[in-house]
């Protein structure tokens, strides 16, 4: 059967998963295309429908739900929607201290930069991420962003007072347009290193508990560099032994 009915309850609810408020209620975020979903299901997050356009001709899913063409186009985020999505469930994690390094995102506003964010703390070994007054990562532009970041790794979030509470005794690096050299700091092997907002940088709560603050080096002319950008060069600053090839 082919659903075509955009009052169908299921098709109300989805569509709904777009915005916070839908994916607050239901517990569930959405996941396009065919390889975010074949990263999604690899992860061991929990799917709880498939969705395919009438049109895809790709790989087959047990029991998944067909739409409309037209149906489909009005569920997707997407500029060229792929005819695949899924029903996710949100993770529930109680907040705990970091295993290792960890980020701490301080206000991050925009879901382009967060989701970027969380696709190089994952590749760069950054597992835990706490997010402490921030948009949503599960929004679909934040998850399209992520890159299947954010299917292997922890997000938290909670109040900046908490998540500080559950980092005590983990020195706390903000990165800061003042500050120390990040290239030439030699971090230890277990910190959480802040990122604030991308206009206001880290919030005085944050600043207040941090151990040091970390600049990146510009050229004078260049004010500032975007969030995501600024992030994924200190957090490879931070671990750049880690990813040297140790060769004679």
């Amino acid at each position: 059967m082919i659903l075509t009915s955009k009052s169908n309850p299921f098709i109300r609810e989805t569509a709904a998963l777009k915005d916070k408020k839908g994916r607050r209620e239901s517990g569930l975020f959405l996941v396009e295309g065919a390889k975010m979903v074949r990263e999604c299901m690899r992860s061991g997050l929990e799917t709880e429908a498939v969705i395919l356009a009438e049109s895809y001709a790709g790989e087959e899913f047990p029991d998944a739900v067909r739409v409309s063409d037209e149906l489909f186009r009005r569920l997707s985020d997407e500029k060229s929607p792929q005819g695949i999505l899924c029903r996710v469930r949100i993770p529930k994690r109680a907040l705990c201290p970091p295993d290792g390094s960890c980020l701490l995102l301080d206000g991050i506003s925009d879901p382009g930069n967060l989701g970027a964010i969380i696709r190089t703390a994952n590749a760069a070994g950054y597992r835990q991420i706490y997010l402490a007054d921030c948009t949503d990562p599960y929004s679909p532009k934040s998850v399209r962003a992520s890159m299947s970041g954010i299917f292997f790794t922890e997000i938290y979030i909670a109040p900046r007072a908490e998540i500080l509470g559950a980092l005590s005794g983990v020195p706390v690096f903000a990165a800061d347009m003042e500050g120390e050299n990040v290239f030439s700091f030699s971090p230890p092997e277990k910190f959480a290193l802040a990122i604030g907002n991308e206009a206001n940088g880290i919030s005085e709560e944050v600043r207040h508990e941090a151990e040091k603050t970390l600049r990146i080096p510009m050229r004078a002319e260049q004010e500032s560099l975007n969030a995501a950008v600024a992030a994924g060069i200190a957090m490879y600053a931070l671990k750049r032994e880690q990813f040297t090839d140790n060769q004679e």
